[in-house]
């Protein structure tokens, strides 16, 4: 098995012909959480958007190999069921669907595409309360609206719930931390560590330290201007903390 999941070469994209991120280089190996930082407008979102496959985005240049295939070539539901997973910085509500009748219908399609047959009622019922534990969810919420009526920390909760019960190879956190507070944030933040593995990856893209208290990164990347402009550890963390992103060359 190859070591590298990730590696972006040269990418270039951007939307509404607007030139957003201009030259990312990333490489991400298994085991890995990489925390990308950076100001607002610096990419940060377009390149959790260009990840997932968002068609409003446009790839202009450059190459993305996942897991040995070309992600640019592939289908957003293909990434999907390839392992990919991205939580929203603002989670959408969906009317009239249960959070159980959405896990269940996504589950199943991830396990048709991998050629596996669905989870029987029972196999499906228990692991949902396995996972539902691991996020600290009340087990009413199963049959709640996906998202109707929840609070941000909610919302927060349910997106790591949805990725504890597909166990994705690359989870990318969009902001996950915006409005929650200290409680919900640690919460969020011990799911996600629970969930790691040597096989998986994870993005984690904030603005803040705070959630990199609780998720702590291998690799951080600051992200200025739609370039990479600093790679280290955690002490570049601190020196955003610090001096802000102005302290930060590029």
């Amino acid at each position: 098995m190859n070591d590298i999941l990730l590696e972006i070469k040269d990418l270039h994209a951007g939307i509404e012909g607007r030139e957003i991120l201009k030259g990312v280089n990333l490489t991400i190996r298994r085991g890995e959480v990489h925390a990308v930082m950076g100001p607002n407008g610096a990419g940060k979102s377009t390149l959790s958007a260009v990840l997932a496959g968002r068609s409003d985005y446009a790839v202009t240049s450059g190459s993305i190999i996942y897991d040995g295939r070309d992600l640019l070539s592939m289908a957003p539901e293909e990434r999907s069921w390839a392992g990919i997973f991205l939580s929203f910085q603002y989670p959408v509500e969906i009317p009239g669907v249960s959070i159980t009748n959405f896990m269940k219908a996504a589950l199943n399609s991830r396990r048709k595409a991998a050629g596996k047959p669905e989870l029987s009622p029972s196999e499906f019922l228990k692991l949902l309360k396995e996972k539902m534990a691991l996020v600290q969810m009340k087990g009413e919420f199963a049959k709640r609206e996906v998202n109707v009526g929840f609070s941000g920390g909610e919302k927060k909760r349910n997106e790591i719930f949805q990725m504890a019960m597909l166990e994705p190879t690359l989870s990318i956190l969009d902001e996950t931390d915006s409005g929650l507070d200290v409680d919900a944030l640690r919460i969020v933040a011990d799911g996600v560590n629970r969930l790691r593995t040597p096989q998986t990856a994870s993005i984690v893209i904030t603005h803040y330290q705070r959630l990199l208290e609780y998720i702590v990164p291998d690799v951080v990347h600051v992200l200025k201007d739609g370039h990479i402009v600093r790679t280290g550890g955690r002490e570049l963390v601190d020196i955003i903390e610090r001096d802000g992103y102005d302290g930060i060359d590029g």
